[in-house]
């Protein structure tokens, strides 16, 4: 069996890449919330440190969203406090005022706003049009700033390549929404390919499109789901434009609890294994992060789907 131990993947740095890439996992949050079956949340707490222990520096944590929306992460704030000690940074989900009160009162200095580039999303999603999910995101995100410079504000921009009612998503209708959510105050935007249809000329296409209208580079992320194995070939386009900030889930775990079309997100191990293979640093520990969904995996009763975790691990499929 190839292990990381054996000097494999070998690596073979290719131009006009990133150095360093800052991997944003959202195992926790993103990839828990879809489960059926409620994880406790000694085994939440435990995952994140386990997480943190090998070497992710950005662990996002829970969302603070109404129970009833999202019933898996209902102990955000049983959750919060038990991670405090961690030395790695937590940030979670907040879709309105209320949840940015509840955040900021554990303490809370990285928070995320959920928009969406097409308006059936934003319908199934939030209840409201575009336009009105942006005009309930600007106090949340101006508040949030108030609060300290230390405070940091991430806008998720969702279905910015295709919709499962809309189809196509033209490249002008998600800059304007980025746009908005930049001029609004966030430090960041994750372009998200909710329903993981996306291709490497549409991410190419999408990127040069943000750079014209005045989209810093460096305020971008991508958070890609492989529903047609095409998550690594996208998250290499986005890197070939000069992101250097992507999300992905330990294990391959998650979805979107809204998007019944959306499958696994991007697995953080193949990700990692992709980046060493072009000697690009991460800072994680792939044998490390191996283990860890394969315990959180026995915890959930069945394999995780990432390949690189099958392989390391000598679980069958």
């Amino acid at each position: 069996m190839n292990t990381p131990e054996l000097g494999l993947p070998m690596p073979v740095p290719a131009e006009g890449l990133p150095a360093r890439v800052r991997i944003h996992e959202v195992g926790a949050r993103d990839g828990l919330q879809n489960e059926k079956a409620t994880v406790p949340t000694a085994v939440k707490a435990e995952f994140i440190r386990r997480l943190a222990g090998t070497g992710l520096t950005t662990i996002e944590a829970t969302s603070f969203v109404h129970p009833k929306w999202v019933p898996q992460l209902a102990d955000a704030e049983d959750l919060y406090p038990q991670l405090s000690d961690l030395p790695v940074s937590l940030p979670v989900l907040v879709p309105n005022e209320r949840g940015l009160d509840r955040a900021l009162a554990l303490g809370a200095r990285r928070v995320a706003v959920f928009a969406s580039a097409t308006e059936s999303f934003a319908k199934a999603n939030l209840n409201r049009t575009v336009d009105e999910s942006l005009a309930m995101f600007e106090p949340v995100v101006s508040r949030a700033k108030r609060e300290g410079d230390d405070v940091r504000v991430r806008g998720y921009l969702s279905m910015c390549f295709g919709d499962p009612w809309e189809g196509p998503v033209p490249v002008p209708q998600v800059v304007r929404v980025c746009r908005a959510l930049l001029d609004m105050g966030c430090d960041e935007l994750s372009l998200g390919d909710t329903i993981g249809v996306a291709t490497p000329g549409q991410v190419t296409a999408l990127l040069a499109a943000l750079t014209e209208a005045g989209v810093p580079v460096s305020a971008l992320g991508v958070h890609f789901h492989d529903t047609y194995g095409q998550a690594l070939a996208n998250t290499l386009a986005a890197l070939q434009q000069g992101v250097s900030t992507v999300d992905a889930s330990a294990g391959g775990l998650g979805g979107c609890p809204f998007a019944k079309s959306a499958t696994g997100n991007l697995a953080t191990e193949d990700l990692v294994w992709m980046l060493r293979g072009l000697g690009i640093d991460t800072g994680v520990d792939l044998g490390r992060l191996v283990a860890t969904s394969v315990w959180m995996a026995a915890h959930l009763g069945r394999p995780s789907p990432s390949r690189t975790v099958r392989a390391l691990s000598h679980q069958e499929s």
